[in-house]
């Protein structure tokens, strides 16, 4: 299936785009994110393990567990603080 990604601020700097088009088998979120963890370089960098990451699917807030479907847009944040 096809997702839509969308990066946003510190992520989105770290891996130089602010979208993509993926084809993917995940079938949750967590899966997701491991396929792009894996694709090395500054994919793992910025979506690693450990690191603070806030994560939708279609403008929804999600977690790992979270389904995909075909066509879902998938986003990845830092959280955001205030002040």
């Amino acid at each position: 299936m096809k997702v839509q990604l969308r990066f946003f601020s510190a992520v989105r700097e770290a891996i130089g785009v602010a979208s993509a088009e993926v084809d993917t088998s995940a079938a949750t979120l967590g899966a997701l994110r491991d396929e792009l963890i894996a694709r090395g370089g500054v994919w793992a960098e910025a979506l690693a393990r450990g690191r603070a990451l806030r994560m939708s699917v279609d403008q929804v807030m999600a977690d790992e567990a979270a389904p995909l479907r075909d066509g879902a847009e998938v986003a990845f944040f830092p959280p955001v603080t205030g002040g």
